[in-house]
């Protein structure tokens, strides 16, 4: 059964202090909350299958504000939690900080690189599952115009827009992407009713398919594409159920797997970097009952097709946070 300690301000703190030190893992969800329905939610089924398998517990805490990250680490490493696993790029500076002070405490953050050797740092290709989504919605496309909704506007989100966008100009070099970004602070992940006032703008400039790279606020994306009767791509989870017959494919993260393999870890976590890249299965689409009404085979050969060359270094999709830069693409 899961121990849940939710970070709801500082009488959770001290109720998590005060109880006994063990050795349970433990996580931390970046704002947005666990049932985003896409990244935190990923990492959550990750923490879960763990508990389910071993019957063991765990901690949890929700992120309520910023102010909180380096309180709620510092408090996790007092009451014994190890290995300590923290969801986004944001916890990178903080963890920098804490993680000397507790040097037998291990900790793992995904999506950033913190050079500590008590952390492991998981990072992922999104460059390349979006090129696959990409070519599916080139493919798929009417119009010949396509959207991307990403959530903080920050070089990470730029890189799933850029490698979708390279996706789709190989499957239709005369599509026109629309990209747009939700806002530049955390509540941009948060946010579904903007999402779905971005999505319909998208729509009203011809978009027939949007990819959402947002967070809980992608959910008002694939909702307002529902109601407009146009197809949307999912992120992070399979989101394929939320919308069936409507959201053509989910750009999957495999997020649950790197915190799965932390917790399985445990304390014998082992420091450094893992890349969780396409041919390591960090990356994917999702393929079930609620679009495989929309993948043709042709879409799903030339998806195979991209993937293998991928793979084999045969193709490579230019990454954003390489040189900042998308060829061909405006942000």
């Amino acid at each position: 059964m899961t121990l849940m300690k939710h970070l709801l301000g500082a009488s959770a703190l001290l109720a998590l202090s005060a109880g006994a030190a063990l050795a349970d893992p433990a996580i931390i969800y970046d704002l947005g909350g666990k049932n985003d329905k896409s990244f935190n939610e990923a990492a959550f089924n990750g923490a879960e299958r763990w508990a389910k398998e071993t019957g063991g517990t765990y901690k949890e805490l929700e992120m309520q504000n910023e102010a909180q990250r380096e309180q709620a680490l510092r408090q996790l490493a007092e009451a014994g939690a190890n290995p300590i696993v923290m969801t986004g790029f944001a916890f990178g500076d903080v963890l920098n900080t804490v993680a000397p002070d507790y040097p037998n405490t291990k900790f793992a953050i995904i999506d950033m690189v913190v050079n500590q050797p008590n952390v492991k740092s998981v990072v992922f290709t999104e460059d390349q599952g979006s090129y696959l989504a990409g070519i599916m919605a080139g493919m798929a496309s009417k119009t010949h115009t396509v959207g991307f909704v990403g959530g903080m506007d920050i070089p990470l989100i730029r890189r799933f827009g850029c490698g979708y966008a390279q996706g789709v100009m190989a499957a239709d070099p005369k599509a026109k992407v629309i990209l747009n970004m939700t806002g530049t602070d955390p509540t941009a992940w948060n946010n579904p009713v903007k999402g779905a006032e971005i999505a319909k703008s998208q729509q009203a400039q011809g978009a027939d398919v949007i990819y959402a790279a947002a967070g809980g606020t992608g959910v008002g994306v694939l909702q307002a594409a529902a109601d407009l009767k146009i197809l949307s791509i999912g992120v992070d989870s399979n989101q394929n159920y939320l919308h069936p017959g409507q959201v053509l494919t989910s750009m999957m993260k495999r997020v649950d797997n790197a915190v799965y393999g932390a917790f399985k870890e445990g304390k014998d976590l082992k420091p450094g970097v893992n890349v969780m890249d396409l041919k390591a299965g960090g990356v994917d689409l999702a393929m079930d009952d609620n679009n495989a009404k929309l993948v043709s085979p042709e879409m799903k050969a030339a998806v195979d097709a991209a993937a293998a060359k991928i793979k084999s270094g045969d193709l490579k999709v230019h990454d954003y946070m390489a040189d900042n830069t998308c060829p061909g693409v405006t942000f």
